[in-house]
C-alpha cells in the first residue's frame, strides 16, 4: 500500500506540476550561479582574491584578470541582476570564496527591473547588501564602482547621480571601504555620455569603455 501512494503521489506531480510552475519557483539567474558552482568544482578559487560581483558590465569583462595582471582576480558578475540579486544569491557567489576585496558594480538594473524604484531604493539595498559582506567577512574591503551613464538609460540618469551621491556618502562613514567613480569619468565635457565607448545597444561598454573602467579601479586595489 505505500509503494502505491508513491507512485500516485510522483503520478500527480509530474502530470500537474508543469514546466511553467516549474519554472516559477526557480528564482531569477538561478542557472547562473548553478554554472559557478560547477565551474568551482572543476576549478576550486583560491580564497584571499579579489572578487568583482555585480551585473552584465562585469559579466562582459572577459579580459578582467588580464587588466589586472597583478592580481588574482575572480569575477562572478552575472548579466541582468539587481542588488536584490546579490542579496539573494550572496551566500553562494560571495560568501564561499572569503575574498580580501569585493568589488561591487550594481544598481544600474534596479532602475529597470523595480518599478518606482528611486535613489533612495538602491541605497536601501546596497546599504543591506554592505551589511550582509561586512557581518560574515568582516576583514573583507568593500569597493563600489559607480553606476555608470548608459545613454539607453538616460532618464534615470538623475537619479542613478543621487544614487551614486548617497552610496559614496555612505562608505565614508565606514571602514575598509572605497567608491570609485566611472561615472563622471565616461561623460563629455557637455556632460552627456561619451557615444563611442559604449556597442550598439547603448547600454553595454566596448574595450574604451573598459580601458576607462581599468584605470579608474586600479588604484583601489588591495595589493
Amino acid at each position: 500500500m505505500k509503494k502505491f501512494f508513491i507512485f500516485l503521489l510522483a503520478f500527480l506531480m509530474s502530470h500537474f506540476i508543469t514546466n511553467d510552475s516549474f519554472a516559477q519557483i526557480i528564482p531569477p539567474f538561478y542557472n547562473d550561479i548553478i554554472a559557478f558552482k560547477k565551474n568551482d568544482q572543476v576549478v576550486r578559487p583560491e580564497s584571499g582574491s579579489i572578487l568583482f560581483v555585480g551585473s552584465s558590465s562585469f559579466t562582459m569583462w572577459k579580459d578582467v584578470q588580464n587588466d589586472f595582471p597583478a592580481y588574482k582576480i575572480l569575477n562572478r558578475g552575472f548579466g541582468g541582476s539587481g542588488l536584490t540579486d546579490l542579496i539573494r544569491y550572496a551566500p553562494d557567489i560571495i560568501y564561499p570564496y572569503q575574498p580580501k576585496q569585493v568589488v561591487i558594480y550594481c544598481g544600474e538594473n534596479d532602475f529597470v527591473s523595480s518599478p518606482n524604484a528611486n535613489a533612495d531604493t538602491v541605497l536601501t539595498r546596497f546599504s543591506q547588501l554592505f551589511g550582509m559582506i561586512r557581518t560574515r567577512l568582516p576583514k573583507a574591503h568593500i569597493l563600489f564602482v559607480s553606476i555608470k551613464p548608459s545613454p539607453s538609460r538616460a532618464k534615470y540618469m538623475p537619479e542613478m547621480v543621487r544614487a551614486n551621491a548617497m552610496i559614496k556618502s555612505f562608505l565614508k562613514k565606514k571602514s575598509k571601504t572605497g567608491y570609485v567613480d566611472v561615472y563622471n569619468k565616461m561623460l563629455l565635457a557637455d556632460g552627456s555620455p561619451i557615444p563611442n565607448i559604449f556597442l550598439a545597444d547603448k547600454l553595454h561598454m566596448n574595450r574604451s569603455g573598459y580601458e576607462i573602467w581599468q584605470k579608474a579601479i586600479l588604484p583601489h586595489l588591495m595589493k
